[in-house]
């Protein structure tokens, strides 16, 4: 199965590092069947692409605790054994936890902020807190960020992108 970990550049550079991200659990997002009964007219490229944006904002939740790491979203498409990826609904209708470490050679690819939507990401991390309570304001720097698009960079390329 098909999961989408939302983390930090800190944490993908630490993932390299150890050769994959765990320990379990794991939270993730992925295409649940909650999430395709809330998108029932959506294909299977647009209930991915709701799970990765799910990470995305994760990814933010992450950005807010870790002051110090570069300002960009990270989200890891990575495959799981089915068996081990268990829905958490009570976090989310995309929402699972992966029961085993997810090492690097099951990345299949990492979707990254581009360096320049620094300054809106970090806004948006700082105000994702008050978006996720209901704050109408907060939604809105939340929202600049989600609406733009992450870059592309295949498992092979993430050494070139911590590079950066």
């Amino acid at each position: 199965m098909r999961v989408y970990l939302g983390v930090t550049l800190t944490e993908l550079a630490g993932a390299v590092a150890q050769g994959g991200f765990g320990p379990p659990p794991l939270a993730a997002a992925a295409v649940t069947p909650e999430l395709r009964e809330w998108y029932a007219e959506g294909d299977l490229e647009e209930l991915e692409y709701a799970a990765t944006m799910e990470a995305a904002r994760e990814s933010l939740r992450r950005l807010y605790r870790d002051p110090d790491t570069p300002r960009r979203r990270v989200v890891v498409a990575a495959d799981a054994a089915d068996g081990l990826v268990l829905p958490d609904r009570a976090a989310g209708r995309a929402a699972v936890v992966v029961q085993a470490p997810i090492p690097m050679d099951k990345v299949a690819a990492v979707h990254v902020d581009e360096v320049e939507a620094a300054e809106v990401v970090a806004a948006a991390a700082e105000a994702v807190a008050k978006a996720d309570a209901g704050d109408e304001d907060a939604g809105f720097a939340v929202d600049e960020a989600e609406g733009r698009e992450l870059l592309w960079y295949a498992r092979q390329e993430i050494a070139d992108l911590l590079r950066e």
